[in-house]
């Protein structure tokens, strides 16, 4: 039984584990670098140990650092979240011979799918569908007319893939033959400096594909399963920014065949605690293996919503050693579930981040409403770590009910202090492309993200939100004020001095 759980994360996910291991009375173990020592997370975990610095090869990549809180705070179990180290073999290794629990699969699962290139062949070998690929050689460089002719087999476009690694780094679109020694070259030097690993490798690039990954759960019984599917095509630069259950191109057949291939790969690798099994959807119907996840993934609360679940609590039972429970091997999906990532960053100026304190962030929530967050008004944004602030999910009976849900609760929200893609995120979700489900990895490239991104209510409410920000932070200090903190607000004994206050972002 785990007594006592390290969170080895920081942030939205980091809060949601502890939700759910409180629930289960199980006493929780945050770590805070110095720019999150004053995050919402400190206040609600049990005990909280430092973690001196700021950026994360400092803090929340320091196994060892990790490791050590665990044993002087005397947990007994460690959760990775995702991000940081949740996938690295090495922490879940060096956690192992601690002894302590590592909430998540065996080493040696994570180690066997770090390799992309290692992936797709233990899944081709097990049955799975994956997309042709050509390893590209370590030695490979210039013109190559031996590669040059792999390539015209798999067919322009190509797309080069790091091997290591993801996220959109190390990866590069080929259109024909010429262009190839550059984009392996620049994919190689961006990989090794992401990753440590050069490798990168050739497949087809699949024009207007949908990603489309199913939810994994497997206990040390021998018991494997999966969670039916999740939409996740409209992403920036790579990274998903709405996802949703069911998808919408998935029929009952497809749904089914989608479920079998996953638990297919799971077992090939011995895959035990959650895990995703990603796949390109083409637009043909035929889908392939893109990667696994070993970890709980950002998106998981749709599938929770959609089938009443708690992931974070059937991960820590099957860490517990025990079988996956009855209702998690009958369970049935009901209705629709669309969750959106708010993120601290500006869409009209190519993503650009954005810190500072968040002087009010208040989202509704109720009936069919979900809010996942890290902050709250006041909290301190800082620029050392992803920008991610919250995850925003509604459930509905039906997905156009559940997009009107989420869209109305985004516009209502009142976020002053940084600016957000929060205006994107509801134009999105009432886009007539989004509404009729015809989306793909594609969208924000046909649709421009400054414009989607601009202002909801144009020039007249760009003011009010401005007067609104501005009446909050004047609460602000007049609550906080120093001196005089009693007077009220405006006063000043040189009344030809103009009160003057700097507001930053939107």
């Amino acid at each position: 039984m785990i007594s006592k759980l390290l969170v080895a994360n920081r942030g939205e996910i980091a809060r949601r584990i502890v939700r759910s291991a409180h629930a289960m009375g199980i006493s929780c173990v945050a770590v805070c670098s110095d720019p999150d020592a004053a995050w919402p997370l400190v206040a609600e975990a049990d005990e909280v140990v430092r973690l001196p610095g700021a950026v994360p090869a400092d803090t929340y990549l320091r196994a060892e650092l990790l490791v050590d809180a665990a044993r002087r705070t005397g947990a007994d179990a460690v959760h990775p979240g995702y991000g940081f180290l949740s996938e690295n073999a090495g922490f879940a290794r060096a956690c192992d011979e601690a002894g302590l629990v590592f909430v998540g699969p065996p080493a040696r699962v994570i180690e066997s799918m770090g390799s992309k290139l290692a992936a797709k062949a233990t899944m081709a070998a097990a049955g799975v569908p994956v997309l042709p690929t050509v390893e590209i050689p370590a030695d490979a460089a210039g013109d190559n007319p031996s590669l040059t002719e792999q390539a015209e087999a798999l067919g322009w476009p190509l797309l080069v893939k790091a091997s290591a690694g993801g996220g959109g780094r190390g990866m590069r679109i080929v259109t024909e033959p010429g262009g190839l020694p550059e984009a392996l070259a620049s994919a190689g030097r961006e990989a090794l400096s992401a990753f440590g690993d050069a490798t990168v490798f050739l497949e087809p690039y699949v024009t207007r594909p949908r990603h489309v990954e199913v939810q994994i759960l497997g206990d040390t019984h021998g018991t494997v399963i999966h969670l039916f599917e999740r939409e996740c095509s409209i992403q920036r630069r790579h990274q998903k920014i709405v996802e949703e259950s069911p998808s919408p191109a998935v029929d009952e057949a497809l749904r089914a065949a989608m479920g079998a291939a996953a638990v297919t790969a799971a077992k090939a690798i011995g895959y035990v605690n959650a895990g995703t099994v990603e796949f390109l959807l083409l637009p043909d119907g035929r889908f392939a293996f893109l990667e696994v996840n070993t970890r709980l993934q950002v998106e998981h609360p749709v599938t929770e919503l959609v089938t009443g679940l708690d992931l974070v609590r059937l991960q820590l039972l099957v860490a517990e050693g025990r079988p996956l429970p009855d209702e998690v091997l009958d369970v049935h999906p009901s209705g629709h579930a669309v969750e959106v990532r708010l993120y601290a960053e500006d869409a009209t100026r190519s993503w650009q981040p954005s810190a500072g304190k968040l002087w009010r962030f208040e989202l509704p929530e109720g009936p069919g409403l979900r809010v996942d967050s890290g902050v709250e008004s006041g909290t301190e944004v800082s620029a050392h770590y992803d920008p991610m602030l919250a995850k925003v999910i509604a459930w509905a009976p039906t997905r156009a009910e559940a997009a009107r849900r989420l869209a109305g609760a985004l516009a209502g929200a009142c976020i002053h202090g940084v600016t957000t893609n929060r205006d994107l995120l509801v134009r999105i979700l009432r886009h007539d492309e989004f509404l009729r489900g015809d989306i793909d990895t594609a969208f924000l490239e046909r649709h421009d993200p400054a414009e989607l991104g601009a202002p909801l209510a144009g020039p007249d409410g760009t003011r009010l939100h401005a007067l609104a920000a501005a009446l909050a932070g004047q609460a602000e200090r007049r609550a906080t004020a120093p001196v005089l903190g009693a007077m009220p607000s405006g006063w000043r004994n040189n009344p030809a001095g103009l009160q003057e206050t700097q507001l930053s972002g939107r």
